[in-house]
């Protein structure tokens, strides 16, 4: 059954996993109700460092995505998502060759791709609202990313 109710604003955090930087994030999102089966929702991930011996990699994203709700019934909310993703990748070496000096460079790269998935919301008829998402990001590489949370009505 499909309810027609405006969907709330709500912000919420987020912890994430992403299978190109094999690496757990945290994240921020926020959620817009638009139409009564429609909301805006951006998001912000950052990865936690990842040190390979002499590299670390640094790993962030935003995300700007269309939930559409196609089932909202009592208790459980299910919605497919499309948008933007901006994915920025930084890359330090730093080698120690003793007696010989050291080697240190850095990089940094970033690139725009496109997200596709979906979610779900757990309705506990309080503010606060434990969801769940699934979603790859369509960009050299690609990158699938499971990411569960709450977010909270304001």
């Amino acid at each position: 059954m499909v309810s027609q109710a405006q969907i709330d604003t709500r912000i919420g955090a987020e912890l994430a996993y992403g299978t190109e930087i094999e690496n757990l994030g945290i994240g921020a999102n926020a959620e817009f109700g638009v139409l009564d089966n429609l909301s805006i929702s951006p998001s912000f991930i950052y990865y936690l460092p990842k040190e390979e011996s002499f590299i670390t990699v640094n790993w962030w994203e935003i995300n700007g995505n269309v939930n559409y709700y196609f089932l909202q019934d009592e208790g459980f909310q299910v919605y497919g998502l499309g948008g933007l993703n901006y994915t920025n990748i930084s890359v330090d070496a730093d080698i120690d060759f003793g007696e010989f000096g050291n080697f240190s460079s850095d990089t940094s790269d970033g690139r725009f791709g496109l997200n596709l998935g979906a979610g779900a919301n757990l309705d506990l008829d309080s503010n606060i609202m434990p969801f769940a998402e699934l979603k790859y990001v369509i960009i050299d590489g690609g990158q699938l990313v499971l990411a569960a949370g709450v977010k909270f009505n304001i």
